[in-house]
């Protein structure tokens, strides 16, 4: 199937990997019959490479369901996303819609996916942020023209969707890797390692990714290889990743990270791209 250019993602996320696709690109395998990433985020990987065939998966239900409804029901998600309103009041009372559990859940998926969208479009810097009860607390951005309906982009995904064989899951990541068959391919882009005390970000979800959750990254790695099953992972270019992976092919590059409050902090940092087989 032809690549469409404009399929690609649909949310910025804590991480995306757009601005390092070039750096990826090369290293990937030459063929990918069966695609996995368990960490799914903004989905860029797996746009770029458009297989008919994968198993994704985010932790963050709420973002899986936004692929789904995404694929089932585009033009509901379209019509939706045209109510909505780019005013810091009622910006506010569609962020806090999720501090009422009951309320929340009566919600369709489609309503629960357009509050996403118009969030990630509106909110300061783009940032997906939840606190530690699981409710979204990033401020209202005040944006004068935020790109809330993207229709073009929203139907291309549709289409692709609809044209391939993907399947969805909202699980641990150890669960979605021992569905992949050997001789899949398996691209993973965890919450990084912090490059310092206070450079840890892990609020898309609450809860943590802490270095015991890198460890049985790694040994789910050394589980794929068992199987036959390539892996590519990114990850900070930290002395314990190095460490970790140090059996595996480690690849340095630069990113350049445009989520940080900071501005000046926004610049190019190194990153390992690591896998456990070599160019062909």
């Amino acid at each position: 199937m032809a690549k469409n250019k404009l399929v690609a993602p649909v949310v910025k996320w804590v991480g995306g990997k757009r601005q390092l696709l070039d750096e990826i690109t090369p290293l990937l395998p030459k063929r990918i019959t069966s695609y996995c990433e368990p960490f799914l985020g903004g989905g860029a990987v797996l746009f770029s490479i458009q297989p008919t065939r994968a198993i994704v998966n985010d932790l963050n239900q709420d973002l899986i369901t936004v692929y789904e409804v995404i694929r089932d029901d585009v033009e509901s998600l379209l019509e939706s996303l045209k109510k909505h309103e780019n005013t810091a009041e009622y910006f506010y009372a569609i962020r806090d819609m999720d501090r009422d559990k009951e309320v929340y859940q009566a919600m369709s998926k489609v309503e629960r996916a357009s509050r996403l969208i118009y969030l990630n479009k509106t909110c300061f810097n783009g940032l997906f942020r939840v606190n530690s009860s699981g409710e979204f607390n990033s401020p209202f951005g005040h944006y004068k023209n935020p790109n809330i309906v993207n229709e073009p982009i929203l139907r291309a995904v549709s289409k692709y969707f609809s044209a391939s064989n993907i399947t969805f899951y909202s699980e641990d990541f150890a669960e979605t890797l021992k569905r992949v068959r050997k001789g899949g391919f398996v691209y993973l882009d965890p919450p990084y390692d912090p490059v310092s005390d206070t450079a840890s970000f892990t609020g898309y979800n609450k809860g943590g990714f802490d270095r015991n959750e890198q460890i049985r990254l790694k040994q789910c790695c050394d589980e794929l290889t068992r199987r036959g099953v390539k892996f590519m992972l990114s990850n900070s270019a930290t002395e314990f990743i190095k460490e970790l992976y140090g059996e595996y092919e480690i690849t340095i590059v630069k990113a350049k990270r445009a989520i940080n409050s900071d501005a000046s902090k926004r610049g190019a940092i190194e990153e390992v791209l690591i896998r456990n087989y070599g160019t062909e």
